[in-house]
């Protein structure tokens, strides 16, 4: 009897479930409005806080608008170009010279010394914290207690702390010695008061590139290290062949971001000292612009003109290597 059942049980055919489709959820309207303003906000925001200036102070360098009467706008051509090319080329030069010099040397100095400090900060030792703080101060303070700081604590020419250490008794006047230091020729050069800013500028931007490369260490995987350590490898060993390598998104970042600093520093020079060989492009911009260069907005707008291709021109280059490098990639 048992047997017969089991016979009869077996020949009944089982409901095979079958997974139910998901259902895919339409966008209704709320969600498109949703969507736009999430999209659209910000774009018309860019547009008109950053494109639509730019091109109207591109159009502007065209012309010789002092910037008091709309009325006044007469269109000169190339005019303004020429001039800062030839009339002004001794102040364009040298500001070029400054903010390349600036470049050098936040890559050979804040920046390979802002590596080393948050490779030695991503230690787990005792006062990590602490000293990061330190480090990271000069970077969350004002411009008016910087400038306050260097012009009247470290390069007060009787009684700053430069002048007392290395003075020998004698008063220095490091913000205004404008002889050159490395001579470019007879004209042009690196003088001696923009490579005391260079050494504030390196203050304030130590501090920023080292928390940009601790982020980035977080990221490096720890076995990786180990595992050179065990294979006989020194601390250099690692970090050039191991450490440095993974940190390669890092490294784009930190080169673009200090470009960009380098073709656009005016804060800290304009605070510290009165341009005396020590303009670069963003003063010469705003010189002209608010009337010290004969307040001319359209030669102000040329220069400005100048700087934005050399920024765009980089970021250009940038973008066009990242997508290559992705999409070789994504091709492997």
């Amino acid at each position: 009897m048992a047997t017969a059942v089991q016979a009869q049980t077996q020949n009944v055919p089982t409901a095979v479930s079958k997974p139910r489709a998901r259902r895919v959820r339409q966008f209704d309207g709320r969600d498109v409005w949703v969507v736009a303003a999430m999209a659209g906000i910000p774009t018309i925001l860019h547009v008109g806080l950053v494109w639509i200036p730019t091109i109207f102070s591109i159009i502007l360098s065209f012309t010789d608008w002092k910037g008091i009467r709309l009325d006044d706008i007469n269109w000169v051509g190339f005019q303004n170009y020429v001039q800062i090319f030839t009339v002004f080329q001794k102040n364009f030069f040298q500001a070029l010279i400054n903010n390349s010099v600036l470049l050098i040397f936040l890559f050979i100095g804040p920046t390979a010394l802002g590596i080393c400090l948050a490779y030695m900060l991503d230690r787990d030792i005792r006062g990590t914290r602490f000293f990061q703080g330190i480090f990271f101060t000069p970077v969350v303070l004002s411009l008016a207690v910087v400038g306050f700081m260097w012009q009247s604590v470290i390069y007060s020419p009787e009684s700053g702390l430069a002048t007392q250490i290395f003075g020998g008794g004698q008063s220095i006047d490091w913000l205004g010695n404008q002889s050159f230091l490395v001579p470019f020729g007879e004209t042009y050069g690196v003088s001696w008061n923009f490579v005391a800013i260079l050494v504030a500028i390196a203050w304030r931007h130590t501090g920023y590139i080292m928390v940009l490369y601790m982020a980035g260490l977080k990221g490096v995987d720890s076995s990786l290290r180990e595992a050179a350590m065990l294979d006989g490898s020194n601390e250099w060993q690692v970090f050039r062949h191991v450490v440095f390598p993974s940190l390669k998104p890092i490294n784009v970042v930190v080169a673009v971001i200090t470009v960009i600093e380098a073709l656009r520093a005016f804060d800290i020079i304009y605070v510290l000292n009165v341009p005396r060989k020590t303009e670069v492009l963003s003063i010469l911009t705003t010189n002209n612009l608010l009337g010290e260069g004969g307040g001319n907005v359209g030669r102000g707008s040329a220069y400005a003109t100048i700087l934005f291709i050399l920024c765009f021109g980089f970021v250009i280059w940038y973008v066009t290597n990242h997508y290559r490098n992705t999409q070789e990639g994504a091709d492997t």
